[in-house]
């Protein structure tokens, strides 16, 4: 059983910080998160564009700071026409055929930090591909759909929810779609933009300062491929350790019987009559009367006129145990043997059989002794026919 439960722990340790290890795997890639900024190192290649409301009559202006570590820009918003606006849009590259777009399906919120100059309200927009809109050539016919944020004078976090976005009634009636149509794709995502509100600075200049622009999301596949190794690694576990447990028990309770054989009652004891009669009468005795319930040192001592001493020195010298363990490791290779050879028989019975009064206390000693219940080796001597070369 040692070498068994040696085997266990290794190969339990070992599961365990290949589990630690997978699941630290998983969980990185379940959090999926790239950056968009700096340009140089976006995970979806794209340059920055500017549009105001100059081509339809107004007077808004927007002018560039910076489009590489950061996007800085600075603007002034006018109403001289009724939907003055001014955007700076992130136009993802490889948009010359209409249908192509970056696959954002994967991300699931964009976030960035944001500072304003004077406090502002702005809006987010992202521009996806239409079948029935979108034109080759024509960013605007992209679905558009938006949500709006507030941006102060000192820097906060900014999270968008990419899938709870709404598409304005505007864009709707201008391409004759039904108004409670809000539905887009995030497969096909032309460019994400930023765009002047007008519950924001009118006829002021205003800074925008936004920086850490990062796409994230969540990829339940390795959690799905996990979750199926985890139980399939586990359960074999337990499955071969059950396996392996039984047999090792077999094999140990198998070994436990032969080397106790030679105190077995009905064979006859290893002595030497000639040299010893003193011994030999004792382990006679013993042998011949240990079934009696009454049997004790005392009785022994009177019946064979063996002083105390003399008989544990003499059961110590023979057998390095006392006369009670001795005792009992008779008796209980005795049942051990009785149970071994008819699983059907009935451990209150043998266990008077063999000396013991007490039901309770001979499962105790029994236990004990081979490290399960009368009951439970009934059962591992029965299957031991099932694995009869167990080799460990």
């Amino acid at each position: 059983m040692i070498e068994f439960y040696r085997k266990a722990i290794l190969i339990f340790f070992g599961l365990l910080c290949l589990t630690m290890v997978l699941a630290i795997a998983c969980l990185n890639g379940i959090f999926v998160h790239d950056a968009l900024q700096p340009a140089s190192d976006s995970a979806v290649l794209w340059r920055l564009g500017t549009a105001t409301d100059t081509g339809k009559g107004g007077t808004s202006s927007v002018t560039v700071n910076d489009a590489e570590s950061i996007l800085d820009y600075d603007y002034v918003l006018t109403k001289r026409v009724e939907y003055p606006y001014v955007i700076a849009t992130l136009y993802f590259l490889g948009l010359e055929n209409a249908a192509l777009g970056a696959d954002l399906s994967a991300y699931s919120t964009a976030t960035f930090r944001v500072k304003c100059t004077p406090h502002n309200v702005l809006s987010f927009y992202l521009h996806s591909f239409d079948q029935t809109a979108t034109e080759p050539g024509n960013f605007s016919s992209y679905r558009l759909t938006e949500t709006l944020f507030a941006c102060h004078e000192g820097w906060s976090n900014i999270e968008i929810d990419l899938k709870h976005l709404t598409v304005p009634a505007w864009w709707l009636e201008k391409f004759k779609l039904e108004a409670s149509d809000q539905t887009y794709r995030l497969d096909k995502v032309g460019g994400l933009s930023i765009g002047a509100s007008q519950q924001g600075p009118v006829d002021i200049s205003a800074n925008v300062k936004i920086e850490k622009l990062a796409l994230r999301g969540r990829d339940w596949r390795y959690a799905w491929a996990f979750a199926g190794w985890f139980v399939l690694a586990w359960l074999g576990f337990m499955y071969w350790l059950f396996r392996q447990y039984t047999k090792s028990l077999v094999a140990d309770v198998k070994d436990k019987l032969q080397k106790d054989r030679p105190l077995i009652a009905h064979q006859q004891l290893s002595t030497e009559p000639q040299r010893d009669q003193e011994k030999t009468a004792l382990l006679r005795f013993i042998a011949t009367e240990y079934a009696d319930p009454d049997l004790s040192l005392e009785k022994t001592t009177t019946t064979l006129g063996i002083n105390r001493i003399k008989i544990n020195g003499i059961l110590k010298e023979e057998l390095g145990l006392t006369f009670t363990a001795y005792l009992n490791k008779l008796r209980l290779t005795e049942a051990a043997r009785l149970l071994s050879e008819n699983d059907k028989a009935n451990v209150a019975e043998i266990a008077f059989s063999v000396g013991y009064n007490n039901v309770t206390y001979f499962n105790k000693l029994f236990r004990d002794e081979y490290g399960c219940s009368p009951t439970k080796f009934k059962e591992i001597c029965k299957r031991s026919t099932s694995y009869p070369d167990t080799d460990f």
